[in-house]
């Protein structure tokens, strides 16, 4: 199979293009064939050895976690599946910017999405569905979510809103409409936030999800007034410090069928930054390690 793969640790041009073993499901598990897979901060940070004491790759390695395509073989043991069938879902911490990937949890993608919202589903709705879980009942409650514009913010604002709560999102001005377009009221990130929030929330914000690592988390803590009214998916050493809900994402079926089903109500939609060629993928490994995206970056196979 055609594939994406860095042989040492670098920039985004240590990423070729070049044929690599052709992968098989175990027990538990389906092989897709790829038409799309996004780029996910995990991504750039294991291709630049950033990750390489807390998570060992072998290299030479295949980056990508999440992916969309059609079902072309089935593990023992699987069920509620067929070959033929389309689905998005994740696979390893790699492995999935190539024409063939390995899933572990997946789920049937709706007809709403296209192949590339539906490869940058995956990784985003899990982790913006713990992060919001740990939060507990969001109807009619007031959500504050950090980082609004970026692929796991987008996805919980809308997911939240879904969910019945009123949501204010922070974002830089040039996404303030963006993240209007999704259901939430729109507000800068950085200094002075709680002075805003008394203005956009009289009554007060009563919980916070943090999915941008800004630093932020003492005032999150501070504008809900408990920790445990505060989960960050970004800065796991902040929220063990505070108190707060730590989550990290984890491969659950569970989760994306529930993205996927609140897709065909049309209550979510995942949002793209760009789309890129399998040829490009050093730039969209560049783009995407430059930060401050609005949605996802996806690469089409």
């Amino acid at each position: 199979m055609r594939a994406a793969r860095f042989h040492e640790y670098g920039g985004p041009e240590s990423l070729v293009i070049e044929q690599a073993p052709d992968p098989h499901p175990g027990p538990g598990e389906i092989r897709v064939r790829v038409t799309a897979a996004s780029v996910n901060p995990i991504d750039w940070k294991l291709r630049a050895g950033a990750l390489h004491r807390l998570i060992p790759v072998d290299l030479p390695a295949i980056p990508g976690r999440d992916a969309v395509g059609v079902v072309d073989e089935i593990g023992d043991g699987v069920q509620g599946v067929s070959i033929g069938d389309r689905v998005f879902g994740l696979g390893g911490v790699t492995g999935a910017t190539a024409e063939l990937v390995i899933l572990s949890a997946w789920a049937h993608a709706p007809d709403t999405w296209n192949d590339e919202q539906a490869a940058g589903a995956g990784l985003a709705s899990v982790t913006a569905m713990r992060g919001l879980n740990a939060l507990g009942s969001l109807a009619g409650r007031t959500l504050l979510v950090e980082g609004a514009a970026g692929g796991v913010g987008s996805a919980a604002v809308e997911i939240a809103v879904a969910q019945g709560a009123t949501v204010i999102g922070t974002a830089s001005e040039r996404n303030h409409e963006f993240l209007t377009s999704l259901g939430a009221v729109p507000t800068t990130y950085g200094p002075g936030l709680a002075q805003r929030l008394s203005a956009l929330a009289p009554h007060g914000v009563d919980i916070a999800l943090d999915t941008a690592a800004s630093g932020s988390l003492d005032d999150l803590v501070a504008i809900t007034g408990d920790p445990t009214r505060v989960a960050t998916v970004a800065d796991h050493a902040g929220g063990q410090r505070l108190g707060t809900h730590v989550v990290n994402a984890e491969n659950d079926s569970t989760l994306l069928s529930a993205a996927a089903e609140l897709g065909r109500q049309g209550r979510y939609t995942p949002r793209l930054e760009q789309t890129y060629p399998l040829k490009r993928i050093t730039d969209a490994h560049a783009h995407a390690e430059r930060g401050r995206t609005r949605g996802k970056i996806v690469i089409y196979i």
